[in-house]
């Protein structure tokens, strides 16, 4: 928990009450973003995503495995978030636990729908091999390096980047003489299938302060928060997902107001990431 003076609370609550933040941005601006892609050789696809002082990186690993049984025509997605305890002090010991499934939960809920993947914006069909029988799993894990708040944005950001990066091993299936028999999948290492990123989201975060909301709130921000409300909003503005943290309620008109403010935001975001991936692209085909 970032402590704070009187004074500071004071600041803080004055500047966002006129729309100019301690940072000099206003009530709905996110800090620069920046994006870099590939940091991690060994994986399927990875990236680094910085936010202001928010620094977080994103790993995805793709192995062969079993759709279940009440899916079987869709594929597996599992999402893990590792707080370090030198990101912040509040993440030593049961505090960086806590927090990191708080972040697993929030990242699945906005990202992989309900329990029948339905409104999932990663599509899990499109990792199917052989249905009911060999499909892809895919592990997202994350890694929180530097907290200056806004963690839950930034990592669905890496994700969203690290997806752009992933590549898919080509496959070429046998199937079995009986139909009960397991296929004999052949896993290429030189040709890969890029992985389709058009439906995933970005999640816009608005912060309650006071009688106001922010986007990309800091730490001390977020310290004087009585609510906060993420969407997940994905590229034709239609809404993916939503959590909410703080004991405070909200009223249902206010929320409404939040999620036309989310997919105006979170438009502006997704411009914003699709100008950092290509020249990350660009920079990675030039070395």
């Amino acid at each position: 928990m970032v402590g704070l003076s009187a004074g500071e609370k004071h600041f803080i609550y004055g500047g966002i009450a006129q729309d100019l933040r301690t940072d000099g941005r206003q009530r709905l601006h996110y800090r620069p973003i920046s994006v870099e892609i590939g940091v991690i050789p060994q994986a399927n696809g990875s990236s680094r995503v910085r936010l202001g002082a928010t620094d977080v990186i994103v790993s995805i690993k793709a192995e062969l495995g079993r759709p279940s049984s009440l899916h079987p025509d869709k594929g597996k997605v599992a999402i893990f978030i590792d707080c370090s305890p030198t990101a912040a002090p509040m993440f030593e010991g049961r505090g960086g636990e806590e927090l990191s499934s708080e972040l697993s939960l929030a990242l699945q809920r906005c990202l992989l729908g309900g329990r029948s993947g339905a409104g999932a914006g990663i599509d899990l069909s499109s990792l199917v091999i052989v249905e009911g029988k060999v499909c892809w799993d895919l592990y997202i894990d994350g890694l929180v390096v530097s907290s200056d708040g806004n963690l839950l944005d930034a990592l669905a950001a890496a994700i969203k980047v690290a997806l752009c990066n992933t590549g898919i091993p080509k496959t070429t299936v046998n199937l079995g003489a009986s139909p009960n028999d397991q296929p004999d999948v052949d896993v290429s290492d030189e040709e890969f299938l890029q992985f389709d990123t058009s439906g995933v989201p970005v999640i816009v975060t608005l912060t309650k302060v006071g009688r106001h909301y922010i986007v990309d709130a800091t730490s001390e921000e977020e310290s004087q928060m009585s609510s906060a409300v993420s969407i997940s909003v994905n590229r034709h503005g239609q809404i993916c997902g939503l959590t909410k943290r703080g004991g405070a309620g909200l009223d249902p008109s206010v929320i409404l107001d939040m999620i036309s403010v989310a997919k105006h935001v979170g438009e502006q975001l997704m411009s914003s990431l699709d100008s950092e991936i290509a020249a990350a692209e660009a920079s990675a085909e030039d070395q």
